[in-house]
């Protein structure tokens, strides 16, 4: 995607669960890999890395950056393990030949198959494992180096693909029973990542028959069941993002203060608009004090914004009390800022 942009990778490689095992020779009726994340899907992908003319050395080079990006630390192959892994390649390149015949691959199935070999034998600990997720869970910033390896357009697809077709062909128990968008390796290894929240690895080598680990399994089972992990366990209400509110005299005018705190998403906001809307204030000033508030999404700047808009065509002057900053370029739609005062 950072090469070509998704439109063009999906060309190549479709974005469904298939329901088959990591190695089955499995494309849809165009000729199309249909899912990203068993192996063929994966050479595919391989493959698209760089330009066209991009020679196979040149390609495992940019994905080992990319990988060390990730981890936050330079990171190399095992000589040993790459030369294994060809030797004992028939299935892949088997695949690869299936691939090469739909058009799919325009290099050679032999140099593809072992160009990516290589790439399956870089060396990482658990903890680079965990960083590389941790990263996606952070928007695509690498949490230790700060360094954006990827925008939040890719981390979104990424994470939605990992969580549909991650788990080979159980990714639908996985999806029901654990929630957490995640990518297993036949080597023993699997990453989740929870959006917002953390990036998780396992490592054990034993197997089931989807060619899970089948302690990495339980693992993220039990995190998922003990620390409520699950993406679609539905969180408690929150704590209304009003903190209090209250009438203060400035200049002989009575305003109306409320006191907002913490992070203004969509939910926060909503209740803004909601108690604004259900119980709105009898004085002719209104404040929306945000010293409290860390941070706001997009869409909860548009529905505060849209909420002052609506409190001035009900006959009100609006304010914002935002040292931070919170909202820059607090433009309710209709030409006029709204301004700004000191601490209330």
């Amino acid at each position: 995607m950072r090469d070509h942009g998704l439109e063009q990778v999906l060309e190549r490689i479709d974005v469904e669960p298939s329901g088959e095992p990591f190695d089955e020779l499995s494309l849809d009726a165009s000729g199309r890999p249909r899912n990203p994340m068993i192996n063929a899907g994966a050479i595919t992908a391989h493959s698209l890395v760089g330009e066209p003319d991009t020679a196979p050395h040149e390609r495992v080079e940019r994905i080992i950056r990319l990988l060390s990006d990730l981890a936050g630390r330079e990171l190399s192959v095992d000589e040993d393990v790459w030369r294994s892994e060809v030797a004992t390649a028939d299935r892949n390149l088997a695949i690869a030949h299936m691939l090469r015949s739909h058009g799919i691959l325009t290099d050679s199935a032999e140099e593809v198959v072992s160009a990516y070999s290589r790439q399956c034998a870089v060396l990482v600990t658990a903890s680079d494992l965990a960083l590389m997720a941790a990263t996606l869970a952070n928007g695509g910033m690498q949490p230790v180096t700060g360094k954006q390896v990827f925008t939040g357009a890719q981390v979104r697809h990424v994470m939605s693909v990992m969580l549909t077709c991650g788990m080979y062909d159980s990714a639908g128990d996985w999806v029901s029973s654990v929630g957490i968008p995640a990518k297993s390796g036949v080597g023993g290894g699997i990453i989740g990542a929870l959006p917002g929240q953390a990036g998780l690895a396992t490592f054990a080598p034993p197997l089931d028959e989807h060619g899970n680990s089948v302690r990495g399994v339980e693992a993220f089972a039990r995190l998922s069941r003990d620390m409520g992990m699950h993406l679609m366990q539905v969180a408690p209400p929150a704590r209304s993002v009003i903190q209090s509110t209250r009438v203060v005299q400035r200049g002989g005018e009575s305003m109306r203060t409320y006191y907002l705190s913490g992070t203004i998403g969509f939910s926060g906001a909503e209740l803004v608009a909601r108690r604004l809307s259900q119980d709105p204030p009898e004085q002719h000033a209104v404040v929306l004090d945000l010293t409290g508030v860390h941070s706001v999404t997009d869409v909860g700047r548009r529905m505060l914004l849209e909420t002052a808009r609506r409190l001035r065509l009900d006959g009100h002057e609006v304010y914002l009390v935002d040292t931070d900053d919170v909202i820059p370029d607090a433009d309710p739609g209709d030409g006029r800022r709204l301004p700004l005062l000191a601490d209330q």
